[in-house]
């Protein structure tokens, strides 16, 4: 049996890849978690354990990273304000502190989840290649570009196997940011800048698989992109998903209208200390086009996948 660490497994897409493993009798599965606790049907499992712990505290985290073969790493800090000030220690300082203990666990393999982004502004034409020279210009990518150097670094000093999947936006229902937005539609209050912005998709049951067999499958190491076949831009993705569910469309707004909404959520969330929906860093790095190349991925995780474009995944919604 293969165990697998999960770290930020109550949330997102780290209890979405909990769920996809959880029936799995080949595997084991380390559950790490913060504050919030994992669903119920995660609870009581033979092959699951879970673990609260601290990425800010070294020594929380040796009895959850004990006899583990994989971590696929999501933990983060995401709709809180000010990300520009927390983002370099929540990202880059924790992620040194778990490959610390990672590597005196012996981990044979760590799964960064990053993102297109990191190598800067790219299209369907000029896709990211999977390098660490990119300069990008928001606070989430640099940092997470970071965290990539970081993982090679210690990969090549200490021997284990060092992944990159670059994701691009995972969709279908329950997913935040896709919710959140189905949300605003159904009230008349999204709103989206006029430029064309071209975004790379994947459906959360693709994501799943290939992050599973990015863990699973022999000799992975280095960057992948994740990422379907279809071409489009945010604008066309958030027209046709509110539509098919019943929603307004998102009004097309001035970019300064965009960056007014999102210091007030982060003016909001600061003062009254809620989570904020959306600040400025979002806008940034959701202004920049994404695209990755998905060659590696097909070949060595995902050769078939289940939905190839956005429009034939529809039904996740």
């Amino acid at each position: 049996m293969k165990r697998i660490a999960i770290t930020g497994a109550a949330g997102n897409l780290g209890g979405l890849l909990a769920q996809g493993l959880k029936d799995r009798a080949d595997v084991g599965l380390n559950l790490l978690i913060h504050k919030k606790n994992v669903t119920d049907n995660l609870k009581g499992k033979k092959n699951i354990s879970v673990f609260r712990v601290d990425l800010a505290k070294k020594e929380t985290l040796g009895d959850a990273l004990q006899n583990v073969d994989v971590i696929v790493h999501f933990a983060g800090i995401l709709f809180k304000a000010n990300p520009e000030k927390f983002l370099p220690t929540t990202n880059t300082q924790y992620f040194n502190n778990l490959l610390d203990i990672a590597v005196q666990q012996g981990v044979k393999r760590i799964i960064l989840i990053s993102f297109p982004h990191v190598e800067g502004e790219n299209t369907p034409d000029n896709p990211a290649k999977g390098v660490l020279t990119g300069s990008p210009q928001s606070m989430h990518a640099r940092t997470r570009l970071e965290e990539e150097k970081l993982l090679f670094q210690y990969g090549d000093k200490y021997g284990f196997e060092a992944v990159s999947l670059r994701v691009g936006m995972v969709y279908g229902e329950g997913i935040l940011m896709i919710d959140a937005g189905q949300w605003f539609a159904r009230h008349w209050l999204l709103g989206v800048w006029k430029k064309p912005t071209y975004i790379h998709l994947i459906s959360k049951v693709d994501f799943v698989d290939a992050t599973i067999a990015a863990s699973l499958n022999p000799g992975i190491r280095g960057i992948y992109h994740l990422g379907d076949e279809g071409v489009q831009t945010l604008q066309q993705f958030l027209d046709d998903i509110t539509v098919y569910k019943g929603n307004h469309k998102p009004w097309r707004m001035p970019v300064w209208m965009i960056m007014t909404a999102a210091g007030s959520f982060e003016l909001f969330s600061s003062v009254f200390g809620t989570r904020s929906p959306l600040t400025i860093d979002f806008v940034r790095i959701g202004m920049a086009s994404y695209y990755g190349d998905t060659g590696r991925m097909r070949t060595e995780l995902l050769p078939e996948l289940k939905y190839r474009t956005y429009k034939d995944g529809m039904e996740l919604f």
